[in-house]
């Protein structure tokens, strides 16, 4: 770290850790999603097979996840960003933001376009674990959580790929500053 107390990222970093953020938090926030109440299924109907829909839907997802991984990486590697972004924290808790915004995003715009294309008009949809307003709000829950976790593993593998360690563990291994 420098005069400024920066990160300097640079472009291996930077692509790297956007990359690997967005595989690694995609797949996160896609077992929450799939586990939780087969939610990617709705994903896959943006496919025009809907037979192959969770297959379908982890492609659909994994790709947006990998695309929105590079935009994170874009905006937290600006140098006016760095200014107020260069601890492992604080890129966690940049992660959380950038996941929060696209899960209302995602939620008012991108959810409801899926689920036309899946057939589906209204809760609930057949592979909810529960019928009525229990499974539109279980779903909406899922949904939020997904986010959450995809933008906390994406700072953190951003963070980590860039050389930010946490705080307890950078006091207690040797850096090269």
């Amino acid at each position: 770290m420098g005069e400024t107390n920066t990160q300097s990222v640079d472009g291996v970093g930077r692509w790297g850790g956007g990359f690997t953020g967005g595989l690694t938090g995609g797949i996160a926030m896609g077992l929450v999603l799939h586990l939780g109440g087969n939610q990617i299924e709705l994903l896959g109907g943006l496919a025009p097979i809907p037979a192959a829909a969770i297959g379908v839907g982890w492609t659909i997802h994994l790709i947006l996840s990998v695309l929105f991984g590079l935009a994170f990486a874009a905006i937290v590697s600006r140098r006016s960003i760095q200014e107020f972004v260069n601890t492992f924290r604080e890129y966690v808790i940049a992660g959380i933001v950038f996941g929060t915004v696209l899960g209302i995003v995602a939620g008012g715009l991108i959810f409801p376009v899926a689920m036309t294309r899946a057939g589906v008009a209204t809760f609930p949809v057949p592979f909810l674990p529960v019928p009525g307003l229990a499974g539109e709000l279980f779903a909406a829950f899922l949904f939020a959580v997904g986010h959450l976790v995809y933008g906390l593993v994406l700072g953190a593998v951003f963070a980590a790929i860039n050389g930010v360690a946490p705080e307890t563990i950078r006091g207690r291994a040797p850096t090269s500053e």
